[in-house]
């Protein structure tokens, strides 16, 4: 039996259940190889070559695959139709031993019965330049994401991390956030005027003041609101123009990745990473109660807005039926898809348009029927006839002042009898058509306002708006859109309020560092054009070694330059190789590292580095001053091979030995903790490790056999808290 070889679980089920046992289907669960989690991967002096290692946890599925594999008669592979799943189909071959230039790549557009049998009858070799592009794309990642987050921690703070596309995408909300913060409002004012005419026929309708002496005019404080009142006051209303035209609006293309991520988030309050989880589910196919796992929509990481014939003929059909002759255009509408769009793929769509949102809403649940929803409808709006609108325009004139009043009322619903679009609630725009007035004819002003308001900052980013930034910009691709939001969120780089973002507190500082160092990498244009690059790879123009080979000695340049910047050499002497101290600056502040690195990797803080003038008791080393919990001491700096401590203002040649040990007959040396206590230990130590809080007389106790002590006042007692001995005074001799 021939084995077809997936990414996941639910699509195996899909396609299994589709081809009725007549293949077996297993799933990989996503990449089986890649670059290793813990270490770089990419061997820089060897032309950048990655250095791919098992994925973590995957050890058992290639055992079972390759037995699988074995026994089959024939593997074919059918990851997702786009670089990575063509760099998984890749990864798969080689490591199954399959032959390199055998036709075993299937792919497919959407889970269906028919769509799998035509990939099945025409298999392919891998497309070793969508491979390219793709370890192009994880090498530059990698690069970049394991050079720049170790500068981040050492410079920063631990745990952060920087990306090629996730970076430049902080950069837009952390720019975005400073513009409002700078914004200074400006003062304007409204003047509306309800008019009606002068027989009082027909409703009032309302007016804006739009020019002055044929001029765009705008009113910037009281003063000139009050001036303006009071010339339309005393002026009188005239008709000056009436336009009536039927306007247009054309029905939305279907839905690209991009585009689906933001009517998402503003219809259904939905991020862009649930919105991409529903939607995979989705495509790779779900449990119907009755009809067992189906798949609902097309491939969902497309940035194409084209859909094939058949599927346009179906929807055409749909709508003849569902809604009538009037409602489909005389020819098929097509969509030009966005510049620099790889088209590889129909636009997001339903697979089987009998299968409406109705008739499984009570076998989804809420939010996965939502994307579905939104997803069918808007697919039968783009095949569906433009909505028309009977609009109206009056001109008013006053005197040297020009008003103007717009009304709009729907003559043909079209596409928007199912999929009704976003209008902007800032629009001054009557619903329904204005009074049939002539031109010339008088008018009365029924009331007329004067309303303070003042300009608005801009505002912050959503998922939707953020999504349509990177789009627009050309940074990333469909695919990685709702997974840099989500690493975003995750690292608390960005903060929600409500549904926008706010960036906290170290996104400014991330930000602020790589844009003073690395201005190619956080410019918007720079990445824009990497992936441009990446497509041509894709193409078959580019060899992908040698865009990295001219990215990365730039990059390491800058990322030396970041490193040290601000480095100054001192004449500190290393204690511990005598090399010169370089004072650097991290993210505890400034800190001293000797200058003979990698040969030696001594650190200390600045203030730790003062050498004192006192020999370590025990190798002879130069002393150094440290600072504890318990203020100053000295250390011998050979630790950790040398241990040695001693309190700050003493010497090794300043020892006092007072008292006798009573284990071994050697005098006692006077002692302080860090705190400052005194005690006494054995000189003898560490052979002999008696210590005490008294001085030791030398002697044991005649009851306990412990230590004899003498304590400050004098009296002579068993060190032992449990004995009470002490040794009676004697009395004063008679004078």
């Amino acid at each position: 039996m021939d084995l077809i070889i997936v990414e996941s679980p639910s699509k195996a089920k899909t396609i299994s259940r589709y081809l009725k046992g007549q293949y077996r289907v297993d799933a990989s669960g996503g990449h089986i190889r890649d670059l290793p989690q813990k270490k770089l991967g990419v061997a820089v002096d060897k032309n950048y070559e990655p250095r791919y290692v098992t994925s973590p946890g995957k050890e058992e599925t290639i055992r079972r695959l390759t037995e699988e594999a074995k026994r089959a008669g024939k593997v074919y592979l059918a990851t997702d139709p786009d670089r990575e799943g063509e760099a998984i189909s890749w990864h798969l071959q080689s490591v199954l031993g399959l032959p390199e230039d055998g036709k075993n790549r299937i792919e497919f557009n959407e889970i269906s019965p028919k769509a799998v049998q035509n990939a099945l009858a025409h298999p392919r070799s891998i497309n070793y330049n969508l491979v390219d592009a793709q370890q192009a794309r994880r090498v530059l990642d990698r690069l970049v994401g394991y050079k720049l987050s170790p500068l981040l921690n050492n410079k920063i703070q631990n745990g952060l991390s920087a990306g090629r596309v996730q970076s430049v995408a902080l950069r837009l909300v952390v720019e975005r956030e400073r513009e409002i913060e700078a914004f200074k409002p400006e003062e304007y004012w409204t003047i509306a005027a309800e008019l009606r005419d002068l027989e009082a026929k027909h409703a009032v309708f309302r007016a804006l003041l739009e020019k002055r002496k044929g001029k765009k005019y705008k009113v910037t404080c009281k003063a000139e609101a009050d001036a303006v009142l009071a010339a339309l006051h005393s002026g009188k209303y005239v008709v000056a123009s009436v336009k009536k035209t039927v306007t247009k609006s054309h029905a939305p293309a279907p839905f690209t990745t991009s585009t689906l991520q933001q009517d998402a988030s503003n219809k259904l309050g939905m991020t862009a990473p649930e919105t991409m989880l529903m939607a995979q589910h989705l495509y790779e196919g779900m449990d119907l109660e009755g009809e067992g796992h189906v798949a609902f929509v097309t491939y969902i990481r497309t940035d194409s807005t084209r859909i094939s014939t058949d599927a346009q003929a179906a929807a055409r059909a749909y709508i003849k039926e569902k809604y009538g002759e009037e409602y489909l255009p005389p020819r098929p509408n097509f969509y030009a898809s966005k510049k620099g769009a790889q088209d590889a793929h129909e636009a997001i769509r339903p697979i089987d348009l009998a299968r409406t949102p109705e008739s499984v809403k009570k076998l989804l649940d809420r939010k996965h029927y939502n994307v579905y929803k939104l997803i069918y409808e808007r697919f039968i709006a783009s095949q569906m006839a433009e909505a028309q609108y009977d609009s109206m325009q009056i001109e008013i004139e006053n005197g040297d002042y020009g008003l103007k009043a717009s009304g709009k009322a729907l003559r043909f619903a079209g596409f928007t009898v199912i999929y009704a679009d976003f209008r902007n609630p800032d629009e001054e725009e009557t619903k329904g058509l204005l009074p049939p007035l002539s031109e010339g004819a008088p008018v009365k002003a029924e009331k007329v306002t004067a309303e303070q308001k003042f300009t608005k900052p801009p505002v912050r980013y959503t998922d939707a708006s953020l999504v349509k930034a990177m789009e627009d910009k050309g940074i990333g691709r469909p695919s990685t859109y709702a997974s840099i939001i989500s690493v975003l969120t995750k690292r608390k780089y960005v903060e929600k309020e409500g549904k926008y973002m706010k960036p906290t507190e170290i996104a400014y500082r991330i930000t602020d560092m790589l844009v003073k160092y690395f201005t190619d990498i956080m410019d918007v244009g720079f990445t824009a054009g990497m992936e441009e690059k990446l497509d041509e790879i894709e193409d078959g123009g580019k060899d992908w070694r040698a865009i990295i080979a001219d990215f990365y000695p730039p990059f390491e340049e800058k990322l030396h330059f970041a490193s040290t910047d601000g480095d100054e050499v001192t004449d500190i002497l290393c204690p511990k190789c005598g090399h010169p101290m370089v004072r650097k600056t991290g993210k505890y502040g400034k800190y001293l590292a000797c200058s003979n690195y990698p040969a030696c990797s001594n650190i200390v803080s600045e203030g730790e580095a003062e050498i004192s003038e006192t020999p370590c008791p025990k190798c002879g080393k130069m002393m150094v001053i440290k600072s504890g919990r318990y203020g100053k001491f000295l250390a011998c700096p050979n630790y950790p091979s040398c241990k040695s401590t001693l309190p700050f203002g003493e010497t090794a040649e300043e020892e006092i030995f007072e008292g006798t040990c009573p284990v071994c007959g050697k005098p006692t040396k006077k002692l302080k903790t860090r705190t400052g206590k005194t005690y006494y230990g054995c000189s003898g130590y560490p052979a002999c490790k008696f210590m005490s809080w008294d001085v030791p007389t030398g002697e044991k106790c005649p009851k306990c056999g412990g230590a004899l002590v003498r304590s400050p006042r004098g009296v002579i007692k068993c060190a032992d808290k449990d004995c009470a001995y002490r040794v009676p005074k004697q009395p004063k001799a008679a004078k």
